[in-house]
């Protein structure tokens, strides 16, 4: 259990700038504001995101959707804290992947129950063409399972 106080300290250190951050913008830009940051690229805007990641099913505005989503994500959550405690702190890329996926996948969930909602921030777009907006736990959560696909790859050639 000592091994992993690391990770556990990475997954406070990310949860805790994913709330900041959602916080920050909660307080400074207006529902569906937004500030340039990079003009043609890349601004803060703040939206309320009652899906999955990335705004998936975020249009429905169901109450049943919400509470798939909340129960999938604790589904999720837990297959992704048991294969946590499975692997051995001397798989540290394993373990890094998992510590970014249970960060993102707590501060989601936070947002989830304590808001009903989840705030996004990030909007990066070229021109007219946009990627869905995203939050620091999006990103931590995409990153990690990037990592993941990369590590289970590599084992198997």
């Amino acid at each position: 259990m000592k091994r992993n106080v690391p990770f556990f300290i990475l997954i406070l250190v990310l949860l805790a700038i994913d709330q900041i951050t959602k916080a920050v913008i909660a307080a400074t830009i207006p529902f569906y504001g937004s500030v340039p940051v990079i003009p043609g690229f890349f601004a803060f805007s703040h939206i309320h995101n009652k899906g999955a990641i990335f705004g998936i099913f975020s249009q429905t505005g169901s109450l049943l959707i919400t509470i798939l989503l909340t129960a999938a994500s604790l589904l999720a959550l837990g297959m992704v804290i048991f294969y946590f405690f499975k692997t051995p702190p001397s798989q540290k890329s394993m373990k890094i992947s998992l510590t970014l996926i249970l960060a993102g996948a707590f501060g989601n969930l936070i947002d989830r129950i304590v808001r009903g909602y989840v705030i996004d921030f990030l909007e990066v777009h070229v021109k007219r063409f946009y990627w869905p907006t995203f939050n620091v736990a999006d990103s931590c959560i995409s990153i990690g399972a990037l990592l993941l696909v990369v590590i289970i790859l590599m084992r198997r050639s």
